[in-house]
């Protein structure tokens, strides 16, 4: 069996290959060396689109912080529209493999979801592993997002029972991580929205058959999780919080909306969390995009692909 790269994907990674040159991928554990090539890698995915503020004149944004569960103050920022109906709301968390990543760079990515479906979003700074979070640490700063839009919810014209979470890649673990924590202690979520979610720290087994397309590795993802779970990792000590992949249950989870790459290594692990949520009786929407690598509304965002994709999340925020 062979696989096809989407084109406009392949010469986005091209351009991408070319503007960087050459570069040694970073040895397994070389969390400091992967969080600046990713840092780096998301700045030029975020100059692929309008800067903000400039190219979203609707939207405005507010800055405040918050406080987990640990004391920690977390950073946070709430985007919306002047004319946006009193309603619904998003949690968001950013990608960045658990270990890179900011509210910063992901500010048109959010204003570009406001922009569209006027619903408001909350955008969640948690902290990053290795050096400033472990374990549950980013799920609970994601969390402590959550209760502070559910405090304000009345000033803010927001609906409680219409708040979903909502991330990609390290933060689509992070948001159904958020589910779980939501899920245990009563708090009820209206979706959870996963866009290739980094779900399972098990999953360090390469498959040949999808190295010549993977713009996150199996080494990458073992550097990722490490970071997170420390001595934990590889164990049956790791909570299920931190990776979703290993809860128990999902009895008692929201609706789901999940979303992957056909050549992405966390294929496997969404469609399987998004069949034991059928299996349970949850509604879930499924989506594994064909010729798609991982980040790929990122890596090409006017492509036929993207905006196929973005249609179809634009659709669910907006039904919230």
């Amino acid at each position: 069996m062979t696989y096809t790269l989407d084109p406009e994907l392949a010469a986005a990674l091209q351009a991408l290959a070319e503007q960087s040159g050459p570069a040694p991928l970073p040895e397994r554990d070389d969390w400091q060396s992967l969080r600046a090539m990713g840092t780096a890698g998301m700045q030029w995915m975020t100059s692929l689109l309008p800067a903000y503020p400039s190219g979203y004149p609707d939207v405005k944004a507010s800055s405040h912080t918050v406080r987990s569960r640990d004391g920690a103050e977390i950073p946070v920022r709430y985007y919306g529209k002047a004319d946006s109906a009193p309603g619904s709301a998003v949690v968001y968390a950013h990608s960045g493999g658990m270990i890179f990543g900011s509210v910063d760079l992901y500010d048109p990515v959010i204003a570009g979801y406001v922009q569209a479906t006027g619903v408001p979003f909350l955008s969640v700074d948690y902290r990053l592993a290795p050096d400033e979070a472990t374990g549950t640490d980013p799920a609970e700063d994601m969390f402590a997002g959550l209760t502070w839009l559910r405090d304000q919810a009345a000033d803010l014209g927001v609906d409680p029972n219409r708040i979903a979470v909502m991330g990609d890649s390290a933060g689509g673990g992070i948001a159904a991580g958020t589910a779980t924590l939501a899920r245990d202690r009563g708090i009820h979520l209206a979706r959870q929205l996963l866009m290739y979610p980094m779900l399972d720290d098990r999953n360090l087994t390469a498959d040949p058959r999808l190295k010549p397309y993977l713009a996150w590795t199996w080494d990458d993802n073992w550097t990722g999780w490490h970071a997170l779970l420390g001595n934990a990792f590889r164990t049956d000590a790791v909570p299920p919080a931190a990776a979703p992949a290993r809860l128990d249950t999902v009895e008692g989870l929201p609706p789901a909306y999940v979303e992957v790459g056909e050549l992405d290594i966390f294929r496997a692990e969404s469609v399987t969390y998004a069949q034991r949520l059928a299996d349970a009786a949850i509604p879930v929407e499924l989506h594994v995009h064909s010729g798609a690598v991982h980040g790929y509304d990122r890596l090409a965002p006017t492509s036929l692909l993207a905006r196929r994709a973005m249609d179809d999340r634009r659709r669910v925020i907006s039904a919230l």
